[in-house]
């Protein structure tokens, strides 16, 4: 992992009718989902009150206790990565080229988890 950390944390939130997320640590702003994945995010946080606000994303490429989903790689394509909702074979989405911001290679496997904020 680009990073070092076994599990990753970003806040994605809803802007411009996408979910896109801030990472000042990696020089990402305002950073969006696109391609798929913004339905997948849908999916994911359908418990969450007020998740368009924001929300907490935990991912890792190894299983950790709790996770919700695992994403597994499908294909590369145009410097990015697809990958498919193991739970819900039909449902791929695109992972830009800022997944090496966080990963040295695009994982097999993604496993997530969204939690509330906080407040």
């Amino acid at each position: 992992m680009a990073s070092g950390n076994a599990i990753l944390v970003i806040r994605p939130y809803r802007y411009s009718g996408t979910w896109v997320f801030d990472d000042p640590d990696v020089g990402l702003r305002s950073e969006p989902f696109v391609s798929g994945v913004p339905e997948m995010i849908d999916r994911l946080v359908r418990h969450i009150p007020d998740a368009t606000g924001g929300f907490r994303l935990l991912f890792s490429a190894s299983p950790f206790p709790g996770y919700q989903a695992a994403f597994e790689r499908v294909r590369d394509d145009m410097g990015g990565t697809w990958y498919r909702n193991r739970d819900e074979p039909a449902t791929e989405g695109w992972l830009c080229p800022a997944l090496f911001k966080y990963f040295t290679e695009p994982p097999e496997t993604i496993y997530a988890k969204a939690e509330p904020l906080r407040r």
